[in-house]
């Protein structure tokens, strides 16, 4: 199931090299995505802060919680500053499809195999965030302030990455 989620995403988030100019977003299809994007991962550590029984995990999705709950008010403070309406795509409609097969994926699960479904798909979910800010949103953001705010983000996510595999390389030591 988790290949499957971030393999979707993958697909959502990707724009061939060759054909970024005909694939690009708007700046309110870039709100769309980011806020759709956050509330996945919002979802998912809620999730994991109330079911996973490994004190680390527990604490990362707690993290998740506060930090994309964070980014999510800044992109919306943005966006209504800016007078624009996230126009819903087919990359946020991806994202959200790919975060609701993930939660009933991990709702089946417990103990260590939770956690490590729960660890493995964020260290794939924010590679992949990663790529499509670098690749795909900085580039196609129009508005001087959106382009910021992603740039701004930007680190968090690098830190999340980081995090995650810190916690999953912990997970396979503890087999």
């Amino acid at each position: 199931m988790k290949v499957m989620y971030v393999a979707g995403l993958v697909a959502a988030l990707a724009i061939p090299a060759g054909n970024a100019s005909a694939q690009s977003v708007t700046d309110p299809q870039i709100a769309a995505i980011v806020v759709t994007a956050n509330q996945v991962d919002i979802d998912a550590g809620k999730l994991a802060a109330a079911q996973s029984t490994n004190p680390e995990v527990k604490k990362f999705g707690q993290q998740m919680v506060a930090d994309h709950t964070g980014v999510n008010k800044s992109a919306t403070e943005l966006v209504t500053k800016l007078k624009v309406k996230a126009e819903d795509n087919d990359t946020s409609k991806a994202l959200k499809a790919g975060g609701e097969k993930n939660l009933t994926n991990l709702q089946s699960l417990k103990g260590a195999a939770f956690d490590k479904a729960y660890v493995d798909n964020e260290v794939a979910y924010h590679q992949q965030v990663l790529d499509a800010v670098d690749k795909t949103l900085i580039p196609s953001a129009s508005n001087a302030e959106l382009k910021a705010l992603l740039v701004k983000v930007r680190p968090a996510f690098v830190a999340h990455l980081e995090h995650a595999k810190h916690i999953q390389g912990t997970l396979a030591k503890s087999k």
